[in-house]
C-alpha cells in the first residue's frame, strides 16, 4: 500500500464557510469603489497598458491563443473584486479594453483572436473533439440498427385502479 504525502501548502486553503465569518464591509468588494466613473476607470487602465512588463506578458498570452475578450473580461473582473471599480463600470469599459488590447497586438504584429467571431471556436480541446466524434459514431450505429418498437395490443394493457387517496383528483 502506497501512502500519499500531502504537501504542507494544502493546509493553507480556506476553511469551508470561512467567508461567512468575516465582518461585513471588510472585503474590498463590500466597500465603495475607488473609481466610480468610466473616465476614472479608463484612467486606471491606460497607464497599466503602457507598462512594458505588462504588455510583454499580455502579448505572450495573446500568442498562446487566448482571445482578447477573455483577457479584457479577466482584467475588469479582477479590478471589480479588488474594489477598483463597480461591475457596471467594468461592463461599460469592456469594449474600450478590447480595443486597446487589440491595438497593442496589432502594433506588435501579433496574430490574435478577438473572441467575437461567430461560428468559430478555435480553442476546442482534443477531448471535446473526441467526445463529439464518439457521439456521432453512436448516433450512426443507432440509425444503422433498425429498432422496431412493439406497440402493445389494447387487450394487453392492464388497467390501473383509480387512486382514491386524500389528495387524488376526483373524476366528476
Amino acid at each position: 500500500m502506497v501512502e500519499q504525502v500531502l504537501p504542507e501548502e494544502s493546509f493553507d486553503a480556506p476553511i469551508a464557510g470561512e467567508s461567512m465569518t468575516a465582518e461585513l464591509g471588510s472585503r474590498p468588494w463590500q466597500q465603495p469603489s475607488k473609481y466610480s466613473t468610466v473616465e476614472e476607470a479608463l484612467g486606471f487602465y491606460i497607464p497599466k497598458l503602457d507598462n512594458k512588463e505588462l504588455v510583454s506578458g499580455l502579448l505572450d498570452t495573446l500568442e498562446m491563443g487566448i482571445p482578447v475578450v477573455t483577457i479584457a473580461n479577466t482584467m475588469q473582473s479582477g479590478a471589480v473584486m479588488e474594489g477598483i471599480h463597480t461591475i457596471d463600470v467594468g461592463i461599460i469599459i469592456l469594449p474600450a479594453l478590447v480595443e486597446m488590447i487589440s491595438y497593442i497586438a496589432e502594433e506588435a504584429g501579433i496574430e490574435y483572436t478577438s473572441g467575437l467571431e461567430q461560428g468559430t471556436d478555435s480553442r476546442r480541446s482534443d477531448s471535446s473533439i473526441q467526445l463529439a466524434v464518439k457521439k456521432l459514431e453512436e448516433k450512426q450505429s443507432n440509425t444503422d440498427k433498425e429498432d422496431v418498437v412493439e406497440v402493445p395490443e389494447p387487450s394487453e394493457v392492464e388497467e390501473k385502479p383509480m387512486d382514491m387517496g386524500l389528495m387524488s383528483r376526483r373524476m366528476l
